[in-house]
């Protein structure tokens, strides 16, 4: 897979994961709650991370800042899943979680799929004073 591809299909993954975000956002019953608040929070920080390498069409920049999100999101991801029983445990909230799971793994697929980045030419060391 290109790096083209990839930034493609992790950018359509972060669409899926914005509607995550924009539900928990609304949903009346985490407003009071701080740490499940903490999804959206997450959420929208790391997808709005990478918009602007994405609007550059800077794929190094995006794919370095989104593999850098990579931990927060598997961490909301499952908190959510452990968390939102406590508060609802319906459908929405049920489906909500498994889409976020889902999202991530994809992520974590597609980073996967990626070829090694190419080795970096050693940097010449200052000379070192006597």
């Amino acid at each position: 897979m290109t790096s083209d591809e990839a930034v493609e299909r992790l950018n359509a993954t972060l669409a899926h994961l914005w509607m995550v975000r924009t539900f928990l956002k609304h949903a009346d019953e985490i407003q009071e709650d701080e740490t499940l608040l903490d999804v959206p929070r997450t959420l929208f920080d790391s997808i709005r991370a990478v918009e602007p390498a994405y609007q550059r069409k800077d794929h190094a920049d995006y794919l370095r800042r989104l593999k850098g999100k990579l931990p927060k999101l598997r961490r909301v991801a499952e908190l959510l899943a452990a968390e939102h029983p406590r508060v609802s445990d319906h459908t929405n909230f049920q489906m909500a979680s498994l889409s976020l799971t889902e999202g991530v793994r994809r992520l974590e697929e597609i980073f996967a799929a990626l070829p090694p980045p190419a080795p970096q030419p050693p940097q010449p060391s200052a000379p070192s004073e006597p």
